[in-house]
């Protein structure tokens, strides 16, 4: 039986869980690819430390150049983290030839391009299916599995932080701080949740599926983000009350050769498919020209479930490393489509405001909505002869741009206090 040695770089959650199923899964693997898997070296900070497998001691480095300069290594699998120092280590790897796979998805979103280039410039293989959704294998369904479709949409939850505290939001009736206290405590938030409760986590994620879905390179920053940590209970109850459960969606979708891309929370309708996602499990909501509407679900982080990603990504470069063609998954070689302004976006919309009670508040707030071409699909009133009352007011399908100048006018109305949230419908009528 041949042996292949490999090197991974970090030695954390993901790391160990790669560790446990290429050691506990040997016989399988095996069979799978007709090789066995060494893991000839580890790259840590400090090599002296416990760990929470049995790995022997020599296996452990912490010089980069033990791994670089081992010409028996022959694929660099990077579960460190981090852009910088990453992206350093993966493209001296792929100088030295060393097929390369990560789960690093703020790496592949700000610099895939850069990297799959390299890549085929050395002839070696790039893969990152561990990058989006753990153990869902999204990533390779929609690169292969569905090349004969045109891709519409694609809908997902993709970031089990915010999922988690929405369900616990909606569940149990508590408040945003509270939920993502609980959160930190059990390790389901880092210390600085801001990647995951803002949405960049999303919106990375977002990046690469919709670079592969709508065969157009897609950048970071063309993605508009928006995070949970508005949301408040009122909004939950407001949502369960019109028939809608609260999540934070990441959305693409391609019309006319142009596509839209967006991660904020939405109001989805209780019989969505997404709609019963809950705790921490991640959902991918596809809709094709050709296969219809499919769901993909499955937890979408921890140890087994992104190991599970990372070692089939390993399998998958063994069973084609002598294919001649190229399999890093992304073609940097095709046009460039229109991402199209978040103020062309067109949506329904919850607007909740607070405002003074009195006489012709609610004429003239509606009367400025119709104004912009904002038509109201409904107004609700919580409380009279209070100060102040919340107005809540959904909208019919109009634009981003549309709803922005009203708001705007709004807020400088004498009688409006604030203007609380701003929530956005998806229920695909559209």
């Amino acid at each position: 039986m041949q042996k292949v040695k490999i090197a991974l770089l970090g030695f954390g959650t993901v790391g160990t869980g790669t560790w446990q199923i290429i050691n506990d899964n040997k016989d399988e693997i095996v069979k799978h690819c007709g090789y066995e898997i060494e893991i000839a070296k580890v790259l840590v900070q400090d090599t002296s430390k416990k760990r929470s497998v049995d790995a022997p001691a020599e296996v452990f480095t912490s010089n980069f150049d033990d791994i670089a300069n081992d010409d028996e290594i022959e694929m660099v699998v990077e579960l460190m983290g981090g852009i910088d120092q990453a992206k350093e280590y993966i493209l001296e790897a792929i100088k030295r030839k060393k097929h390369i796979v990560t789960a690093n998805k703020a790496l592949i979103a700000n610099y895939g391009k850069e990297i799959i280039e390299a890549a085929e410039n050395e002839n070696v293989k790039f893969f990152y299916e561990a990058s989006v959704c753990g153990g869902i294998p999204i990533i390779h369904s929609v690169k292969e599995s569905l090349t004969g479709n045109k891709i519409q949409e694609i809908i997902g939850i993709v970031n089990g932080t915010t999922n988690y505290i929405l369900t616990k939001m909606t569940k149990e009736k508590v408040d945003f701080k509270s939920v993502l206290k609980e959160a930190q405590d059990l390790g389901y938030a880092e210390a600085d949740p801001t990647a995951d409760i803002e949405g960049y986590d999303a919106a990375h994620k977002l990046t690469i599926l919709a670079s592969l879905a709508f065969s157009s390179p897609v950048n970071f920053d063309e993605v508009y983000r928006e995070g949970i940590s508005k949301i408040d209970k009122i909004d939950i109850e407001y949502a369960d009350q019109m028939g809608y459960i609260i999540k934070l969606l990441a959305i693409g979708k391609e019309k006319d050769g142009e596509i839209e891309l967006r991660v904020h929370p939405t109001f989805i309708s209780k019989n969505h498919p997404l709609a019963s996602v809950n705790d921490s499990f991640n959902a991918v909501f596809l809709k094709g020209n050709a296969v219809g509407e499919l769901m993909f679900y499955g937890r979408g982080a921890g140890d087994l479930p992104t190991g599970s990603a990372v070692v089939g990504d390993i399998v998958s470069i063994l069973k084609n490393r002598h294919n001649p063609y190229s399999l890093t998954q992304f073609n940097n070689n095709l046009p460039n489509k229109k991402v199209k302004d978040m103020n062309e976006v067109t949506c329904e919309y919850y607007v909740r405001l607070m405002v003074d009670d009195q006489p012709g508040v609610l004429g003239k707030i509606a009367s400025c909505f119709g104004k912009n071409d904002v038509s109201l699909s409904s107004v609700i009133q919580k409380g009279e002869n209070v100060r102040p009352v919340a107005l809540v007011f959904v909208t019919h399908y109009t634009s981003e741009g549309n709803v922005q100048r009203a708001i705007k006018e709004i807020k400088a109305m004498g009688e409006v206090i604030e203007v609380s949230n701003i929530i956005r419908l998806e229920n695909g009528k559209k």
